[in-house]
C-alpha cells in the first residue's frame, strides 16, 4: 500500500505511535482489533491523501512553468521573460477565481495544507475542499491552455 519499504516502515510506526497517544480513546466493550484496523486505515488514507497532494502540487508546479530548463535542451534567455509572463497570467488567473475556489486552491497548493486543514479552516467539509480544488484546476487549465501551449512548442 505504502508503495515501498521505507514509506511502509515509516507508515507503521505513525500507526502505532498514533494507536499508544489514543489508547485512553478505546472503549474496553469494544474489539481491540477492530478499533486498531480503524486507525491502521485512517492513518493509511491520511498517508496516500498527502503523497497523492505532493505528487498533484509537484506536477502542478512542473505543468505551470511551462518547461524545466534543468531537461530542456532548448532554454535560452529568451524563454525566461515567456516564462515571467506565464508566471503572471497564472497570478492573474488565480485571483481570478471565485473566492472560494481561490481559498480552497491557496491553502491546498500554495500553503500546503491538507484538504482536512483547509476544510477546518474555511468552516466545509473535506469533500467540498476537493470539489473545489476540482473546479479550480478546471477553470485554471481552461484559462491557461493557450499561455501553455505558446510556451511548451
Amino acid at each position: 500500500m505504502a508503495g515501498n519499504h521505507s514509506d511502509a516502515d515509516d507508515l507503521a510506526q505513525e500507526i502505532f505511535l498514533t494507536a499508544w497517544r489514543s489508547i485512553a480513546s478505546f472503549r474496553r466493550g469494544s474489539s481491540f482489533y477492530t478499533w486498531l484496523y480503524r486507525i491502521a486505515v485512517n492513518t493509511s488514507l491520511t498517508f496516500l491523501r498527502k503523497r497523492s497532494r505532493e505528487k498533484d502540487r509537484a506536477e502542478f508546479h512542473e505543468n505551470m512553468a511551462g518547461i524545466d530548463t534543468r531537461r530542456d535542451a532548448s532554454f535560452s534567455p529568451e524563454g525566461s521573460s515567456s516564462r515571467s509572463e506565464l508566471r503572471a497570467r497564472m497570478d492573474e488567473a488565480i485571483a481570478s477565481l471565485p473566492g472560494h475556489f481561490r481559498a480552497s486552491f491557496v491553502l491546498v497548493v500554495n500553503q500546503g495544507l491538507s484538504h482536512a486543514e483547509a476544510a477546518g479552516i474555511l468552516g466545509c467539509s473535506e469533500n467540498t475542499v476537493s470539489w473545489r480544488m476540482h473546479k479550480a484546476r478546471k477553470i485554471l487549465q481552461a484559462r491557461l491552455k493557450p499561455y501553455l501551449g505558446e510556451v511548451r512548442s
